[in-house]
Formats: C-alpha cells, structure tokens, sequence
C-alpha cells in the first residue's frame, strides 16, 4: 500500500504552495533511489540478533478454579473472530495518512472501545473482536515517527526536515491532502537515498526498528488475555515485482518469549524465498511463525505463478520451502476480493464480487491469471501432477488492511482504509464532488475526476472500490496464542467479507448417515472425518478397505451459521475444482437453500429466495432467509482418480453496499456505475481429495 503513488489531483499553483516541487537535484537523488530500490535484492543487511520479551502479564491466568475468568477448553472448538492485518502510526504510509494511533490503541478498538479516526471522528466496532494482531510495515518501522518528532536523534538528519511535526495538524483538506501525497511518494526514496549517499546506515535503520518493533509487541502482550482476547506480535513484508506486482505477506508469530530483534523486511530481500529462508532458520532456534501473502489480486499474476521469482520452474523444494512457511493465504480485504474473477470463473454466478483490478497503489491494470486464490488452487494441483509438489495448498482467511488502526467492517458504517485521504463519502467517490473540490482537481488533474450520470466525481486511483472487508475466522479450542496459532497452521481456517457467519466444513466416508440434528454431530465428524485444510484419502483410516476398493464418494458436512446482526443467509455451496488433461475445470454447487427451497438436481442451483433491497433506505425483504443452513451431500460427478480440492461459500440475502448508504445518507442517487448492493460472504478453507496413497503429491 506504500509504494506508488497516490496522485491528488489540484492545479499547479496549489502544488506549489504546498512545497511539493523540491529542486532537480533533490527530485534526481529520489529517481536513483527509487530505481534502486526496485532492482536491488538487499539494500541493507537482515539483522540477525534475537531477543527475550518478558511473559505477557495476563498469560498466567488459569482455566481452572471458580473464580477464572478464563473459559474451559472446547474439544468440538469455537468459532473466534479476528483481524491479522492492522496498521498503525508507525507505518509511514499509514503515518502519512494521518494515522496517530498506537498498536495499544488498536487492541483497544479490537475490544470495543472506540477511538479517534484520523478525520477527528470517533470509530467504534458494534462487537468486539476476539483476536488482533498489529501487522505494521518491517520496512522503516517507526522511522517516519522518528523523523517527525523533533526532539530525537534521527530528526535531525537533513532527510528528516521535509517530515518534522507532520500529524501536529490534520485537516484533512485539499493543502493537507496534497502535503500527505508529496510525504508519501516521497519518504523511502529520501530513506534509500540517504543511505547511498552514506548519511546514515543500516544501523540507524535498525536501532530504530527495534525500538518501535519492541513497543509493537510490549502492546500485544499488554492487551492479552487468554481465554478473552489474544494477540500476536506480526508484521508486513513488503516486496514488489519490477511491475509493481503485490507480493507483500503478514509474517505472525506463535509467541513472544523470543522473537527477532528486528523484522525481517523488504530492504532485506525482495524475494520472498529470502523471508522464507529467515524463517526457517529462527524456526530452528525455536521461534515458529507463519506468513499469510495478501492482494493476490494486485499482483499482476505474480504471486502464484508457476515459477518462482527469479523466473525458475518451481521444484519440490520450492513447492516444501513455501508451504510450510505459507499454509494460509488472504481472500478477501479493503482492496477486493481474491476468491475468483469473471474471467477466470465464467459460469460463476457469484465471482464477480468486489473485484479490485488495479496492481496495489497504482492506476495499473492486474492480470488475473496468477491472482486468484481458486486459479492458485488449479495451479497447485497441475504443478503437483508434474513436479510432485503443491506450493499452493493454503487454506483462506479474511482480514482489513486498515490503516487507521480501526477495521472497517460494515457496509452501512464504512468510515475508509487510508486516513484522511478518504475519510468522506466526497473523497471515496461514491458521492458527487463539490464544486470547490471538482473545479479545482479537474482543472489541475483532469484523469482524478470521471463524469458518471451527469455529475462530477472524485477518482483517486481505487478508493471507489475499497470494500468493507474482511474478518479471519478460526475453529480452535480456546481463545488462546497457542490454540488459535495452531488452528492458522492446521488451516482449520474460514474468511468472511466482514460479517461473523461461521462456516464448518468436512469430508468422511462415515457421514452419509449421521442426523444433521444430532447433539453430538460435531464431535462424529471430528472423530470421523477430514476437517477443512485437510486432504481425504480413499484409504485413510476413516474408510473401509471395501469402500477403498469400491472407489465410494465421500460424503461432505457442511454447516452455516448466519450473524445475527447482518442479513441471514441465502444459499450455501461448494465449490469443487479439479484437471481434466492439464486443463482447469470448477464447478459450483447450491447444497442448501433458505425457505425451504430445493436445489435442482440438473442445474444444482437454489431456486430464487425473492430477497430484495429497496435502494430508497437500504430496508430488505422481511421473512426471508435462514439463521443457519445445513448439508451432507456427495459429489454427482465424482471420479475416483480425480485429484480435486472442494470449499464451502454461504451467501446472505443481499444489502446495500457502502457506497450506496454513502450516497443515500447525502441525500444523492447512489452512481450508475458500482454495484449497489452485496451479497456478504464466508468461504472455508479446502478440503483437498487425493486417491494417491503416496501423500508425496501434496505437501503436508
């Protein structure tokens, strides 16, 4: 989100005003560095030493005894939400946005209680959240901070002069908003470049990294409560292709006894196997994490292709290398959605949902062969067949990528991503311009306004097509670091677009003919069956040898449980995919359906729930839905030999999307050109099928 630029379009004169027209040799030194820094590998070394966190203050509550607050362990799990993907002030972008509030503050906001907006509002979540994790920049962590404050060290290098006092003052107006684009387009390449010319080095970088990556994790620990709430100490690393593709991942870690002094960022590597090898290597000193890619869909198909970065085949090596340090990925956040695309999907009915076409920051169109989560998972089962290794079975989570430390999760309080810069309906887009703000920016910047349905709007690069989205979901004992991490690394893992539907999915050979009323029938499908982020055998130990022999189809439990704070649910499917002669093949099937209403068997589609929403208020069809769907159900076009992988996806009712209570709240038609409504959604992570009884195909 940091990377490229983020034009506000004004006239020359206000540009000026504004100091963003520095002199040619100052605009020549940034050019070098950006060139730089987008072609070297490591443009500082990593920092290899390993430091010790006191225990958490709350880490040793107990479960047991009267008087715990501390629930008893679930052994059938709970459902728990959360978001892994938080930023705060001490990411530059963020910074620059206008962002003042700490990682403390956001496990604030997590538990309820509100906050400032950098807009000078207050944000508050209607239900808490039961995990956070602050997941700022590795890159220059704190070192904005650093150089705006005065009265420090690094404040007083010559670099750090242009950023002193920046968020003193935030209006939010069009000076302010043209000061926070030039802050932003500008601060890593005056950093890099500082660093070429030898004002300073890695080690000024890194001292204050440490620090700021300290007070990060002393905010985790402080706000953890086991049992009530958890917290991890995470972080972003952030790499690009020399296209600007997104390669940019969440690295979480189980705990917090021992952990780097320093993250591991993109000034360290910009390949992603660099992180990985980090990784492994503090995995071997006993420090476990995981990292989580996101905005596949900004990749410009770079995130999974079928080579690695440096353009090689991908190997079984690569394939183990990758997985184990990669067993999730994020399908749905701010900027879109990544389960699939139009053209991807052609005859799904449901793939064009919040679709972000745009690489991460830019005005670029993103390919989407290579940028979506269904295609990676038709990638991994090809590269399987003929290189004995699936780099691509992840499960899925959601989370925000806000950067206001406050998620915006609800499409009727959708308060934006990037700070100020669209903390208004005008700025997102989804209501006409003012002539104040339209004048001038058509004036000075013609392609940052669109004319739609007559009228006049504002067209910074994506904010029109930011969602509301989205939440990690987790099925795992407790509310714990240790139980919650090891479900992340089990991949018993769902995502929602920002609703708190709970989804289970599993697959067994014992299901066919157990009672979807039954009160033990989770505890049956544990014992019985293969949970989601699995892979089901014909002769694993939940099958017979004559149901093996016999090549029997394995029945699939799946169960939705609406939010009952949003709209209910609509239908519930799974999507099945698979090759037949190399060639990607998916297939989407209704299993349950509100009302009372059966799936066709021939078009295996619900018939319509007669849902509605009335665009004058956003009100929704009464009566209709369901509070939980559901199904056993077995696949009609099973093949026996056919390796394959399946998902859950429940579907509510539709609602307006945000950008139509934008403009219904301003008294505006909401534009012609966006959807005006949604249908909010989970999806669960994949239970794959393999008949190969040699698991060698798929990496465990």
């Amino acid at each position: 989100m940091y990377r490229v630029t983020y034009q506000i379009g004004v006239l020359a004169a206000i540009a000026l005003m504004s100091g963003c027209s520095g002199d040619q040799a100052q605009e020549q030194k940034r050019l070098e560095a950006q060139e730089y820094y987008r072609t070297t590998n490591a443009v500082i070394p990593a920092n290899e030493e390993i430091i010790s966190f006191p225990s958490p203050p709350s880490s040793t509550l107990s479960s047991s005894g009267p008087s715990s607050a501390r629930p008893a362990p679930n052994p059938d799990r709970n459902a728990y939400f959360g978001d892994l993907h938080v930023h705060t002030t001490l990411s530059f972008d963020a910074s620059a946005f206008g962002t003042t509030a700490t990682p403390a503050d956001a496990y604030r906001y997590a538990q309820g209680e509100p906050i400032t907006h950098p807009g000078g509002f207050e944000v508050q979540l209607a239900q808490p959240l039961d995990f956070y994790a602050v997941t700022d920049h590795g890159m220059m962590l704190g070192l904005i901070n650093e150089a705006a404050d005065t009265n420090t060290k690094f404040s007083q290098y010559e670099l750090s002069k242009s950023y002193h006092n920046i968020n003193d003052s935030v209006d939010g107006g069009l000076f302010d908003l043209v000061k926070r684009n030039h802050i932003f387009n500008n601060f890593r390449n005056d950093v890099v470049a500082s660093l070429l010319d030898g004002s300073f080095d890695s080690n000024v970088i890194d001292s204050v990294s440490k620090s700021a990556w300290f007070d990060t994790v002393e905010a985790a620990n402080e706000a953890y409560r086991p049992g009530r709430f958890t917290t991890f100490a995470a972080y972003e690393y952030t790499p690009s292709t020399a296209e600007l593709g997104n390669l940019h991942r969440n690295v979480i870690f189980r705990g917090t006894d021992h952990l780097p002094a320093v993250p591991f960022s993109r000034l360290n590597s910009i390949d992603p196997a660099g992180l990985w090898e980090w990784m492994d290597k503090l995995r071997g000193q006993g420090i476990e994490s995981l990292a989580i890619p996101h905005n596949s869909n900004g990749s410009n198909g770079a995130m999974f292709a079928f080579t690695d970065f440096t353009g090689n085949t991908i190997d079984k090596d690569y394939a183990e290398r990758r997985i184990r340090n990669e067993p999730l990925v994020e399908i749905t956040q701010a900027k879109g959605t990544s389960d699939t695309h139009p053209l991807l999907s052609p005859n799904d009915e449901w793939g064009n949902f919040e679709i972000y076409p745009l690489r991460v920051g830019t005005a670029l169109p993103s390919v989407a062969p290579g940028g979506y989560v269904r295609d990676a998972l038709q990638r991994g089962l090809a590269i399987a067949e003929t290189h004995n290794a699936n780099p691509y079975k992840f499960g899925v989570i959601g989370s925000s990528d806000t950067h206001t430390a406050a998620a915006s999760l609800a499409e009727d309080n959708h308060f934006g991503k990037v700070g100020v810069m669209d903390d208004s309906a005008e700025k997102r887009g989804s209501v006409p311009a003012s002539f104040f703000y339209g004048t001038l920016v058509k004036l000075g910047q013609p392609d940052m306004t669109e004319e739609v349905d007559g009228e006049t709007y504002l067209n910074f690069p994506g904010y029109k097509l930011w969602s509301a989205s989205g939440i990690a979901g987790v099925w795992a004992e407790e509310n714990t670091r240790e139980a919650i991490y090891d479900a992340l690394r089990r991949k018993e893992t769902f995502a929602t677009s920002g609703t708190r539907i709970k989804v289970r999915f599993f697959a067994g050979y014992h299901l066919a003919d157990v009672q979807l009323d039954s009160p033990d029938l989770v505890s049956r499908a544990y014992q019985n069956s293969t949970t989601m982020g699995g892979t089901l055998h014909p002769s694993d130990n939940h099958a017979s040898d004559e149901e093996a022999s016999e090549g029997r189809s394995p029945t699939f439990l799946t169960w939705a449980i609406a939010d009952p704070n949003t709209a209910p649910l609509q239908r519930l499917q799974i999507v099945k995919g698979w090759l037949t002669n190399g060639e990607h093949q998916e297939k989407v099937y209704d299993v349950a359906c509100s009302n009372n209403l059966q799936v066709n068997q021939e078009t295996h589609r619900c018939p319509d729930n007669n849902a509605r929403v009335d665009l004058g208020d956003c009100s929704t069809t009464a009566n209709v839905g369901a509070a939980e769907l559901k199904s056993l159900w077995q696949d009609p076009d099973f093949v026996p030999e056919q390796e394959a992988f399946y998902y859950a996806r429940a579907l509510e009712n539709p609602v307006c999307r945000w950008s139509t209570w934008d403009a219904i709240r301003s008294g505006k038609l909401p534009r012609g050109d966006l959807p005006a409504t949604i249908q909010e959604r989970a999806w669960s992570s994949p239970i794959w099928y393999s008949a190969l009884t040699d698991s060698d195909n798929f990496v465990e």
